[in-house]
């Protein structure tokens, strides 16, 4: 399985900054001594007509020559820097990456990506660019697709995602998350589910079997773009929720399960996790990718059964 990376554009934060940016090297190093089968590529790089997919062309300049605010900045959480530029750039590329290969090969994996608190015309929650959108539309562009589903389950809303792509028929967003946490004001996604502090195992996978039911039913896309984010897990201080690693292995292979059955390809992004310990975040991101590989094997291996 191919996998895309960035982390060696690393952000100059200040001390006790805490945003976790150290988990991207982390997960990279973590799939290198764990993970078998996954070939890793840097990522690509998004241009200004590509994020000008999502974006607007005056929120693009603002970022691309350091004219952010500092209000704006604050927003973000990142102080600007030619880093954060390049890093959320490839970033997007990334997941545009994986979704070319997904369409390829069935699953791929950006070790960063699910950025959905960014807006189109402002970032938001550690999110400049949002990836998800930008890569559904590029790959629409192109003509490799018609429909996307973006199934996010990261704990905090894809409220970004969800005002971006508001008014699009042709894309699908669900959003699984806690409704009382970030962001307190919500977008209407096409599918919202809020689940209550404390949620466990056994409630998430009920509530995300109803949800990926409900999609299929009204919905029919040609691509999932998946965003597998790390802090539903029960160490996360952020997050709120009850979720064990056994609970997170289940919620991956429920995606992964929903998209082999539709013969659907899928690009996976790892988007949030703030674990008081950063260990059990990169855990919970190296279990997502491990699981992938095995989806990934398991495809090519029904496929030269058949040929």
């Amino acid at each position: 399985m191919l996998a895309f990376y960035a982390d060696h554009f690393v952000l100059p934060l200040p001390p006790g900054h805490r945003f976790p940016m150290r988990k991207y090297s982390m997960l990279r190093d973590a799939v290198v001594r764990e993970v078998g089968g996954v070939e890793l590529r840097e990522a690509p790089r998004a241009d200004d007509e590509t994020l000008a997919l999502a974006h607007t062309a005056a929120y693009i300049e603002e970022v691309s020559t350091g004219q952010l605010d500092a209000a704006r900045q604050r927003e973000i959480g990142f102080p600007w820097s030619h880093e954060m530029v390049e890093r959320s750039r490839r970033s997007a590329g990334a997941t545009i990456a994986a979704c070319r290969v997904a369409l390829e090969q069935g699953i791929a994996a950006n070790l960063a990506g699910g950025t959905h608190h960014a807006y189109a015309d402002k970032g938001a929650g550690f999110c400049v660019f949002n990836d998800a959108a930008i890569a559904a539309r590029r790959l629409q562009r192109d003509g490799s697709v018609r429909r996307v589903a973006v199934i996010d389950l990261d704990v905090h809303q894809g409220n970004g995602t969800a005002s971006i792509l508001r008014d699009d028929p042709t894309i699908f967003t669900l959003s699984l998350h806690g409704e009382k946490n970030y962001p307190f004001r919500k977008e209407a996604s096409d599918l919202d589910v809020g689940l209550p502090d404390g949620c466990d195992d056994g409630t998430y996978a009920v509530a995300l079997a109803s949800a990926l039911d409900t999609l299929f039913d009204r919905f029919d896309p040609d691509l999932l773009i998946y965003l597998a984010g790390a802090d539903p897990h029960e160490g996360d201080r952020l997050g709120r929720l009850k979720l064990t690693m056994a609970g997170l292995a289940r919620r991956d292979s429920m995606v992964f399960e929903a998209a082999r059955s539709r013969g659907l390809p899928v690009a996976v992004a790892m988007a949030g996790g703030y674990g008081n310990q950063i260990e059990d975040t990169v855990a919970v991101h190296t279990q997502t990718i491990m699981l992938a590989a095995r989806y990934h094997a398991q495809l090519a291996a029904e496929r030269a059964s058949v040929s």
